[in-house]
């Protein structure tokens, strides 16, 4: 996962700055779509890993109620990490 969210988009942007070196204005133009494609790889990388929380956080308010529907109040935080830990998945 590391080479994908990282170090592919690195590479890519060094070479779109190595096409840049080449001179000319057609390298320049080119090189500036390589290092725009190595940005957009890193920061659909960053919105998949946004969505992914949502889904973390989505699970963690569903525990939130099961407890509240079992015990009548809603639980505190150490509370929800013990049922999470014990392999408690929401339905």
């Amino acid at each position: 996962m590391f080479t994908v969210r990282y170090l592919l988009p690195v590479v890519v942007v060094i070479g779109g700055i190595l096409v840049m070196t080449g001179g000319g204005e057609i390298n320049l133009e080119g090189g500036a779509g390589i290092v725009s494609a190595g940005l957009a790889i890193y920061f659909i990388n960053w919105l998949i890993r946004l969505g992914a929380s949502g889904d973390r956080e989505r699970q963690r308010e569903q525990r939130a109620r099961e407890y509240f529907d079992e015990h009548g109040r809603w639980p505190d935080a150490r509370q929800l990490r013990e049922r999470g830990e014990r392999g408690d998945q929401p339905r």
